[in-house]
């Protein structure tokens, strides 16, 4: 049993505001083998573990254990000149 992991995973999908009939839809399995996952009766595959990590915005290695804290936050730069990007890594790292 992976410590820690049944208490981040339910986290994740409140956080989120998520079912568990939505996020099960999403990523292939059923409510209430998610709701296994959550109680810590059972623990997701690889492949069902990667589909929750990006539906919940976050890393595996969060959802392990490995990572203390959620990794950074991202921006979507789809669309944005390599001008306009390279003046947005220019500003936050002015910001930080």
């Amino acid at each position: 049993m992976i410590k820690g992991l049944a208490t981040k995973l339910k986290k994740k999908r409140q956080e989120l505001d998520l079912s568990r009939k939505i996020v099960a839809d999403n990523i292939g399995i059923s409510a209430s083998t998610l709701a296994d996952y959550e109680n810590g009766y059972g623990e997701p595959s690889l492949k069902a573990l990667m589909k929750l990590a990006t539906l919940y915005k976050c890393s595996t290695d969060y959802l392990l254990g490995i990572e203390k804290a959620s990794p950074q936050k991202s921006i979507d730069v789809t669309g944005l000149s390599s001008e306009q990007i390279r003046a947005l890594q220019k500003f936050i790292d002015s910001i930080k």
